[in-house]
């Protein structure tokens, strides 16, 4: 099925937050002490997405399948021309393993491409619970440039992608 994206402004505040506290909640329930952090994070994400709708709220999308909201992304088109970066791409847990990640990957690329941006950067952690994550970026075309350690615990590493935009 087809995904359509809408502005995070057709529901409330509280839906960033909701849909990213959904999402890694089985990574946040195993590792309380490393990832419980992250929950303020998305908070603040989310009030930043309302704050601020001509620039972050402009730059964040919710996805929906048919009647269901099913996830969201987020780019940062700042670095234009040079490059932008994708922000969240989450997809709710009972939605995964649909391409619903690929999807909207690919709309992010689609739209940097009409705001002719060259060239595509994400990240993701290399915590086994990411391997989807990894695998999408792959398939979507991306290239791993470098893994540095993740602040919060050493034993983990950000792994960066990038992708040339044609």
């Amino acid at each position: 099925m087809e995904l359509r994206y809408t502005s995070p402004f057709e529901r409330e505040p509280g839906v960033i937050a909701w849909l990213l506290n959904q999402s890694y909640a089985e990574l946040v329930e195993a590792e309380p002490e490393l990832w419980g952090a992250e929950k303020d994070a998305w908070s603040e994400s989310d009030r930043d997405v309302f704050d601020h709708p001509e620039t972050i709220g402009a730059c964040t999308f919710l996805s929906w399948c048919g009647a269901d909201v099913v996830g969201f992304f987020s780019f940062d088109p700042r670095p234009r021309p040079a490059y932008g970066v994708i922000g969240h791409n989450c997809v709710l847990p009972e939605f995964r393993g649909q391409g619903f990640g690929k999807n909207q990957i690919r709309e992010i690329i689609r739209r940097f491409r009409e705001m002719e941006i060259k060239q595509a950067r994400v990240s993701t952690n290399d915590h086994p619970f990411f391997v989807p994550a990894q695998r999408m970026y792959t398939a979507c075309g991306f290239r791993e440039i470098r893994r540095v350690p993740w602040g919060r615990d050493p034993k983990q590493n950000m792994i960066h992608y990038e992708m040339a935009i044609g």
